[in-house]
């Protein structure tokens, strides 16, 4: 998954609540994880368009931060570092 990859890279994929900024998105990942984040990208992921026979449903759209880290600094995903 390209996610997966781009931790080669010290970058970050994160699901945050729509309204968040980029400030919040920065301040809240160096707080909760103690790291130095230089840069915040986000994009929202529209819905798709779903069927179910013959009923017709989206799913719900959210919002992705993708986070690049300072050198050095890293995140443990999945009980290893990164």
């Amino acid at each position: 998954e390209r996610s997966f990859d781009m931790q080669e890279y010290n970058r970050f994929t994160f699901e945050v609540a729509k309204t968040a900024s980029k400030i919040e998105i920065a301040k809240a990942v160096e707080e909760i994880f103690d790291v130095k984040v230089l840069r915040v990208n986000t994009l929202t992921v529209k819905p798709k368009t779903k069927r179910v026979r013959y009923v017709a449903g989206k799913t719900r759209s959210w919002k992705k931060a993708i986070v690049t880290l300072a050198e050095g600094d890293t995140i443990e995903v999945f009980g290893n570092q990164a």
